[in-house]
């Protein structure tokens, strides 16, 4: 099973890079569309992987690569509460 979360973190990570490289400069993309990105259903069951989807932005961020927002200021997706936004790091 931790094989499969580390595999699903890559995958919204990868999706995430990807989604925001689509974009133009300064654009934004919820976590919600790296979960969509990533699940493979028809159905809501994308909504199980925002939570990782949100983790794996909160990686990102401690990586250099994104910065996460909330109302247009920076914020730490583990404490944010409520949508957020992700843009690549300037």
């Amino acid at each position: 099973m931790a094989d499969e979360d580390e595999g699903t973190d890559r995958r919204l990570e990868q999706a995430i890079l990807e989604l925001l490289e689509r974009r133009r400069p300064g654009a934004t993309i919820c976590p919600s569309d790296a979960a969509r990105a990533v699940y493979e259903g028809d159905d809501d069951g994308w909504r199980a992987l925002m939570e990782p989807a949100r983790g794996a932005a909160g990686r990102l961020a401690e990586a250099g690569e994104v910065t996460v927002t909330q109302r247009g200021r920076r914020v730490d997706p583990a404490t944010a509460r409520g949508p957020v936004r992700i843009r690549r790091a300037r």
